[in-house]
């Protein structure tokens, strides 16, 4: 396979949005080289805010496919070798150097993806801090011994899985992958990652920051494409364990042929998030929350306050939120003043405005329609503002479909533990919001909402890396068993081994052993 230089130094680290007159082809990482794809089929990235072309993504072939999972299965034996201290030092110079490329990170998601300057840049702080916090392997890996009779102990200890393989979505190029990337190479696995073929760029990047900080050969691997790379990596037998964050459609798909073929398989899917605010809670500081949860990254994201429930006369706070959000500037993500940026296809925006359309036949009353707007500048880009939909009903298209764009359904009851209802008989269980002043109000919330990341007056309550993502319900494939960093990620991928040990402390001759032993 030929390698090429050109590596990352395509559109990925310009902070532009102007036409590109020869774009670069996305290659893939295959042993430490960036490798010039022979595919036949490729796939057009565009800039959301201006449709402008910006890479080709192949369909990574079967050759290179293959080429990707034996190079992770050269390396793991000495890799799995390699003491962890050596490999955390090699992360410690993996978080340094993506400190030091972190705007070049962010230009790379703005213009693939298309949300803002900021909150790209907020992309990669997350994805950083679960570097950071793998970084303390040698804390958190240690294993348990006890004597368990005379002359005996049994010690008990985790050991990496192998090769092991993510598929990343398109809504957090630089998050998704660094939830997936540190922790399964600190504890001595090798990985293939399939970034989304919409936003290639910031892998790359990581890829070549992974190089640099001094991963050896194999160790990561890149590879493209759509259905037939994801399930190549399904079927592949050297695959041990998959990652995946994305729709419940895929996900689903995902965890049963996964599961099918013997490998684990941790899925965070889809979200309808909930937010329930009281009449006594803070109005100033709750709808500038609300707001931006609900709107910020232009919705595109799993944790995206969807549903806000009103409870009593907490609806009279909804003109004040309309206006909040009539005020944020929708514009394409490197000008400095923008609020939200575009969707990030033409189908996602098509989308999006017929569920709003939907609603309004439904009887559901439109306060801030955001269908049809173009930004001066900007005309030909996937735009859609802000959209607050009220009077809306639990029957209603409109709540019952994942939006995944600035729309912001309302729903009024007249108590708290009628709100609490409503939410836990949604069939998704990613986050749910409470805001109030009131202690015991809070308390009530916590101890009966079904959802598994809970917030009291804090919008997004997506916990941080020493903790875990912990959502449940049709949200998470297989009931939430396993989530991506934290204590449980660094389970998921790794296998426990106990090992018991008898040594005598006398030369005796203990005849024949025929029951199972005791040595009390």
């Amino acid at each position: 396979m030929a390698s090429t230089t050109a590596g990352t130094a395509s559109t990925c680290s310009r902070m532009t949005h102007d036409p590109i007159a020869s774009p670069i082809d996305t290659p893939n990482f295959i042993d430490n080289e960036f490798v010039t794809s022979k595919a036949t089929e490729w796939i057009p990235v565009h800039d959301p805010a201006t449709n402008n072309l910006v890479t080709r993504v192949p369909q990574s072939t079967p050759e290179e496919l293959s080429a990707a999972v034996a190079s992770a299965q050269r390396a793991f034996p000495a890799w799995k070798a390699t003491s962890i201290i050596a490999r955390q030092q090699i992360l410690f110079r993996f978080t340094h150097l993506i400190r030091d490329n972190w705007d070049r990170l962010a230009a790379a998601i703005t213009l693939e993806q298309g949300k803002t300057f900021k909150d790209a840049r907020g992309d990669v702080l997350r994805g950083l801090q679960v570097a950071e916090t793998a970084c303390g392997i040698t804390t958190q890996l240690t294993g348990e011994v006890l004597e368990v009779a005379r002359d005996m102990e049994t010690r008990s200890y985790r050991e990496p899985l192998g090769v092991v393989a993510a598929i990343c979505p398109f809504n957090f190029p630089a998050m998704i992958p660094l939830w997936c990337i540190p922790i399964a190479v600190v504890t001595g696995n090798t990985m293939v990652l399939k970034p989304s073929e919409r936003v290639p760029g910031a892998s790359l990047i990581l890829a070549e920051l992974a190089r640099e900080a001094g991963f050896p050969k194999g160790v990561l691997n890149l590879v493209h494409g759509s259905k037939d790379t994801v399930n190549f990596i399904l079927d592949e037998p050297s695959i041990r364990a998959i990652s995946f964050v994305g729709s419940n459609r895929a996900g689903e798909y995902i965890y049963s042929r996964g599961s099918a073929n013997g490998k684990r398989v941790q899925a965070n899917l889809g979200a309808k998030n909930h937010a329930v605010l009281l009449p006594d809670a803070d109005k100033d500081a709750a709808l500038n929350a609300l707001a931006g949860a609900a709107f910020g990254a232009a919705g595109q994201r799993c944790m995206a306050l969807s549903v806000l429930v009103t409870v009593g006369e907490s609806s009279q706070f909804i003109p004040e939120l309309v206006e909040k959000a009539r005020g944020l500037v929708v514009s394409a993500g490197f000008e400095k003043t923008a609020d939200v940026g575009p969707v990030i296809s033409r189908e996602s925006q098509a989308r999006i405005e017929s569920l709003i359309g939907s609603a309004e036949r439904d009887g559901a009353i439109i306060l801030l329609d955001g269908r049809g707007y173009k930004p001066e500048n900007y005309p030909n880009g996937n735009f859609v503002a802000p959209t607050v939909i009220t009077n809306v009903k639990t029957n209603m298209e409109c709540y019952k479909e994942e939006i995944f764009g600035p729309v912001l359904v309302c729903i009024s009851v007249q108590t708290l533990e009628e709100a609490v209802q409503l939410l836990n008989s949604n069939e998704y269980g990613n986050g749910a919001s409470i805001f109030t002043k009131s202690g015991s109000s809070a308390s009530y919330f916590q101890k009966n909402v079904e959802a598994g990341q809970v917030g009291i007056n804090v919008a997004i309550p997506v916990p941080l890396p020493m903790f875990s993502f912990t959502g449940n319900k049709k949200s998470i494939a297989g009931g939430g068993a396993n989530t991506f960093y934290g204590k449980p990620g660094l389970a998921f991928y790794t296998q426990q081994k106990t090992v018991t040990s008898l040594w005598r402390r006398e030369n005796v001759d203990s005849g024949k052993q025929v029951v199972m032993p005791s040595h009390l």
